[in-house]
């Protein structure tokens, strides 16, 4: 039994493991959800470096060793770390595709999707997207939009200059760019007619708010996912083991209510991810 033991919490690494994350909501509950899922199955000590920065930051901080895990989308690690020009749109081939290359680039791993697709949502306020033939992006060219949109949709090579390829839209304006957390509020106010959010914002459980169905697929498959230090997983085997216990647990809609209890309501992180995993093996 010891020997199994040492086998699962890999007892010969004597180092805390480090789980980062971005410097968003729903990346902070996916690195607290790491911590916690390794703290309870292998009863070791977890370091949490959450809210590191962007996409760049977190991998550069896993590439150097100073994490060993953190949470990251398929379709980000495709065009902003790999910066492939062509990304598949089926879900596991762009999987399969980015795991591949950063394994072979990078000595890391990545673990099952968790099951939810974070992808860019061109956001309406509901009585305007009622007023299209569809509720799809294609219908929205029959009218003008000013468009809001953050720093990094406006400069990533998968979001605005590819969305405006693909879809045409007409824009009344200039696109408006402010904080992230500024967009939902400034198409409440009808000060935009057009945000361009993630469909996992907590905000889209507002029914005023409606997600455009991005029909001619501009965006690639977004799956999160936990990437791991291949070495990290060597010396701890059962930190694979406890994190693959969460593929395919968090639906789009569960992730949209766990940033929704974090944002909205003000609970904080560490309770919101005891409660989910309470009900998780």
């Amino acid at each position: 039994m010891v020997g199994l033991a040492c086998s699962l919490c890999g007892c010969s690494h004597s180092d805390a493991v480090i789980v980062g994350s971005k410097n968003f909501t729903e990346q902070i509950v996916l690195g607290e959800l790491a911590a916690q899922q390794l703290e309870r199955k292998l009863h070791i000590h977890v370091e949490r470096r959450l809210n590191l920065g962007g996409t760049l930051l977190a991998h550069l901080a896993i590439v150097k060793g100073e994490i060993d895990i953190y949470p990251e989308y398929t379709g980000t690690a495709a065009t902003v770390v790999l910066k492939e020009k062509q990304v598949s749109a089926e879900p596991v081939q762009t999987y399969m595709d980015v795991k591949n290359a950063y394994y072979r680039r990078f000595g890391l791993v990545w673990l099952p999707p968790l099951g939810f697709n974070d992808t860019f949502a061109m956001v309406v306020r509901s009585e305007d997207g009622k007023r299209l033939a569809t509720p799809q992006l294609s219908a929205a060219k029959t009218r003008a939009w000013r468009l809001g949109i953050g720093y990094e949709f406006l400069t990533r090579p998968d979001g605005f200059g590819r969305f405006n390829r693909v879809y045409g839209i007409h824009w009344q304006g200039t696109p408006k760019s402010m904080d992230l957390g500024l967009l939902y509020k400034a198409l409440e106010e009808k000060r935009v007619d057009m945000a361009a959010g993630n469909s996992t914002d907590a905000q889209l459980s507002d029914p005023k708010m409606m997600m455009l169905a991005d029909d001619k697929k501009a965006f690639p498959p977004y799956n999160a996912c936990f990437v791991a230090r291949k070495e990290f997983l060597e010396q701890r085997p059962g930190a694979r083991m406890a994190l693959t216990l969460l593929e395919n647990r968090i639906s789009d809609e569960t992730m949209r209510r766990l940033n929704r209890l974090v944002q909205a309501e003000h609970r904080p992180v560490t309770s919101v991810v005891r409660d989910f995993l309470a009900g998780q093996p």
